[in-house]
């Protein structure tokens, strides 16, 4: 009995962890909790002054889109994804794996940093999750790297576009030029009923950009 006393226990230690987690994904994350934010975006901002790199544009004042950030090519894309998120004062979400959330110890810190639980084990796929989360909060920015990957791919995955049209969002463009350290954003897109059409005119957003990494192939967009 007492070896499932201490099961027991630890269960709902690791259950009030994740609730707290959960608290924080809807209410708060590392891109607007009080003094810490601020604090945040001043060093971000420094980082990106000193670095050589720019933030061109500003992101559209619409409640729920999908960010669609390319090319992805270095590992330091995500410290430059979080500098542009400060810069441009947004409250963005990824996605990542459920198991991440579920840790009783650092769980609650990938909800802050924005995270939302992607679940493999779950009836519904990754798309119909993201189309749930975003149903259920009043605010929406989604970041995915169509790429899925920094090293070389021969085709988008396309599930950024299924989530935005799933969910009746738009598409935002952030376009990673390493060549002339600037980062692109705000172009909207509003995806129709002609996948290949959509696709295409998306991809032209980023033809001819290269990303931190030149020397990464990629894919070659017409």
């Amino acid at each position: 009995m007492e070896g499932k006393d201490r099961v027991l226990g630890a269960q709902v230690w690791c259950d009030d962890i994740q609730n707290l987690g959960l608290t924080l994904e809807m209410k708060l994350t590392i891109f607007n909790t009080p003094l810490l934010s601020p604090l945040f975006r001043l060093v971000s901002n420094s980082f990106l002054r000193l670095s050589g790199w720019r933030v061109d544009g500003t992101l559209p004042n619409l409640p729920k889109y999908v960010l669609v950030g390319a090319p992805h090519t270095s590992n330091w894309d995500f410290v430059l994804f979080l500098g542009v998120i400060f810069r441009l004062k947004a409250d963005a979400r990824y996605m990542g794996k459920a198991e991440l959330f579920r840790n009783p110890l650092v769980g609650w810190f990938f909800y802050w940093c924005g995270g939302v639980p992607v679940d493999r084990k779950k009836s519904t796929g990754l798309v119909e999750q993201m189309v749930e989360a975003c149903n259920h909060s009043k605010k929406f920015i989604l970041t995915i790297a169509p790429e899925g990957t920094r090293h070389y791919v021969s085709e988008w995955k396309m599930g950024f576009y299924h989530i935005a049209k799933s969910a009746g969002i738009p598409l935002v463009m952030a376009v990673v030029d390493g060549k002339h350290k600037t980062v692109r954003v705000g172009q909207v897109f509003h995806p129709t009923d002609n996948m290949e059409a959509d696709i295409k005119a998306v991809k032209g957003f980023f033809s001819g950009v290269v990303g931190i990494n030149p020397r990464k192939k990629y894919i070659t967009l017409e």
